[in-house]
């Protein structure tokens, strides 16, 4: 397949075309405007791939879509450009709206132009896969799981215009008979992710000794899904989801927010086991890296717990997680780290 993806060098977009490139034998175009939270970096081993094309571009931009739709005749959209951070979308929802919410129309519309074009091969084989968050179904009381019929109750900005989005695609495939597919997962984690998330943001601060938030007692509990299983079942979602249909993809791994920060910092003691801690930029010693947790002012609106039911797709395509949460976390602290064991320091990678 010729695959587009939106919001290829962000974390969950780079790993995603890192594993189209490396894993199957189909070609991506890549648009992405680059923002603060691109990791161009993270795609640095396919760049020269013969299969893969980058363009930067934004999706708001209607006549870009059509260009690149019209120029590289894609078999599928895997939609991935969105703001995504929870705690900007309060401060300033604007982005988000723009891009989550009419940057969804602008794609939506473009490809429906594009949709009508095709021959009837490529037209039946084409594919539209919106993926999307657990945090739509806002907030879950103790027991049970969200699943793909859970209610929307969307708590932030952020979480809202996500699922506006979810919406608008479900409208254009009921309405335009576009053919889509939709996925809702838990919280990803791995390497590459931006600083301003929960696991980077405790791994760059215990490295330069400074305070590790945690909002309100951190008791927030949250499913962690790594980044890989997520790419593979998005993939699984394209190929071989029902058009249609939403499917739900989680970890299978419910953690409380103190307790991830105890487990990074457990995994940081380990790795510099053998020496005394010397941080980035500082002379600073610390007695354990769980001595710079500091509790902060808890988020406004924040929801107190998320789980995924995976059950859909664990039946019906075959997916399961390969990666325990143990296991993953420890790739993710060893993937932003090196050691440099002349000098005994940790730096970030």
């Amino acid at each position: 397949m010729v695959v587009l993806v939106t919001g290829g060098t962000g974390f969950i977009g780079s790993a995603l075309v890192r594993f189209l490139i490396e894993q199957t034998e189909d070609s991506v175009i890549n648009i992405d405007k680059l923002t603060y939270a691109s990791t161009p970096c993270a795609l640095a081993g396919i760049e020269q791939n013969e299969r893969y094309q980058f363009v930067e571009g934004d999706i708001c931009d209607r006549q870009l879509l059509l260009g690149v739709l019209e120029q590289f005749q894609p078999d599928a959209i895997m939609h991935l450009a969105a703001e995504s951070h929870v705690d900007r979308s309060i401060s300033g929802a604007d982005e988000f709206i723009q891009t989550n919410i009419v940057g969804t129309f602008t794609l939506l519309e473009a490809c429906r132009d594009y949709y009508s074009t095709l021959q009837d091969e490529k037209r039946q084989g084409f594919r539209f896969h919106h993926v999307s968050t657990d945090e739509v179904y806002g907030d879950l009381p103790d027991g049970g799981k969200f699943t793909e019929q859970s209610s929307y109750a969307p708590s932030s900005p952020y979480s809202a215009s996500k699922a506006a989005a979810d919406h608008l695609v479900r409208a254009w495939h009921r309405t335009y008979a576009l053919p889509v597919v939709l996925s809702n997962c838990s919280n990803n984690y791995g390497p590459y992710q931006h600083v301003e998330k929960l696991i980077p943001l405790t791994i760059s601060n215990a490295l330069q000794g400074k305070s590790i938030p945690i909002y309100g007692s951190g008791q927030q509990v949250r499913d962690w899904l790594y980044v890989d299983d997520h790419v593979r079942a998005l993939y699984q979602v394209l190929c071989n989801g029902q058009l249609g249909e939403t499917y739900n993809i989680g970890g299978n791994s419910e953690m409380r927010n103190i307790d991830v920060v105890k487990k990074i910092c457990e995994i940081l003691e380990d790795v510099a086991a053998d020496s005394p801690y010397s941080l980035q930029g500082s002379d600073k010693r610390i007695d354990g890296f769980a001595s710079l947790i500091s509790f902060v002012t808890d988020r406004p609106g924040h929801d107190v717990r998320y789980a995924i039911d995976a059950t859909k797709i664990q039946k019906e395509l075959g997916w399961m997680p390969k990666e325990s949460f143990e296991s993953g976390l420890r790739k993710t602290v060893e993937g932003r780290l090196k050691v440099d064991k002349s000098q005994g320091d940790l730096e970030l990678r």
